[in-house]
């Protein structure tokens, strides 16, 4: 086994932690198309709340420390130290009828957070169906535009080559002369 220094435990420990609590955090209230804060009914707040506190492991750990805890009360410290002034003795019925009564609970709230985490999905399907709808559209006036484009292209070279035809037709030069001069005329009355 390696021995670990305590400033090491206690590096281990920080990395652990952290990578712990970004593990388990959920980032669909960034969604653009999922209403958050204020736009929530109380009811969808705390379904969000029950649904973030019980599907996490320091429920569960909590959960069992509390049986384990109600259990060694009552058969180790109330049952032998203090001499059968136990609440809920061994087969433990009373912890059973709680467990029973919290079971039901815990399907309604089970039920209330699959709910919630419903909405969710069709907030964040309804806000992705829009978009590409969205897109569709401007893909199309985008698949419009390039076309127009190409046609005026198109229609660019027919005029290109047309004045190119002319121009060897009249004998012009063409293309030998710099933008910001002007060709000279040999037909003009200078000549």
């Amino acid at each position: 086994m390696r021995g670990y220094s305590s400033v090491g435990l206690c590096l281990r420990h920080a990395t652990m932690t952290a990578m712990n609590n970004s593990a388990w955090k959920s980032h669909w209230h960034k969604h653009p198309g999922v209403r958050t804060g204020d736009q929530l009914s109380r009811g969808e707040r705390a379904a969000d709340r029950m649904r973030n506190m019980m599907g996490s492991w320091p429920f569960v750990f909590g959960f069992f420390a509390v049986m384990i805890a109600w259990a060694l009360v009552n058969t180790l410290l109330l049952q032998r130290v203090l001499h059968h002034k136990a609440f809920d003795p061994y087969p433990y019925i009373l912890l059973n009828l709680f467990l029973s009564m919290m079971a039901g609970v815990q399907a309604a709230a089970l039920l209330i957070a699959a709910k919630r985490a419903d909405a969710i999905s069709s907030e964040v399907a309804l806000h992705t169906a829009t978009n590409t709808d969205d897109i569709k559209t401007l893909i199309q006036e985008n698949t419009t535009l390039t076309s127009e484009v190409k046609k005026n292209t198109d229609r660019l070279d027919e005029i290109h080559l047309h004045l190119a035809n002319i121009g060897r037709k009249i004998g012009a030069e063409m293309g030998s002369f710099p933008p910001s001069v002007t060709p000279r005329s040999d037909t003009g009355p200078d000549s």
